[in-house]
């Protein structure tokens, strides 16, 4: 079996087809989902691996999507330009949270 990328993916689905929706205005001001009454929106997902914020993939995305090679996912533009400006640089949310995991234990360690 070949690996993809896209078996990593979620879906976002909102139904709005039996209820009232969301005025599309108000949606717009407020930067929620423009999803009206009577209406469905449906999009693909991803996990950001360096932050864990949650993207719904835009299908009429012009631009290519932040990728780092290092693990091999995907990465939401804020953590793809954080991670072009540092010259390539590679932490992932794991690896955070392992690190801080680490330090409270030698923390807790040292008191006791």
């Amino acid at each position: 079996m070949v690996f993809s990328k896209r078996s990593l993916e979620g879906c976002l689905t909102i139904d709005h087809k039996a209820g009232d929706g969301m005025p599309l205005d108000i949606a717009h001001q407020s930067g929620a989902m423009p999803v009206g009454r009577g209406m469905t929106f449906e999009s693909a997902t991803i996990t950001c691996s360096h932050c864990g914020c949650v993207v719904i993939m835009n299908p009429d995305r012009s631009r290519s999507r932040g990728y780092c090679p290092k693990c091999d996912h995907y990465v939401c533009d804020q953590c793809e330009g954080i991670r072009v400006a540092s010259g390539g640089e590679c932490k992932t949310l794991k690896q955070v949270m392992d690190e801080l995991e680490a330090s409270v234990l030698k923390k807790s360690a040292l008191i006791i």
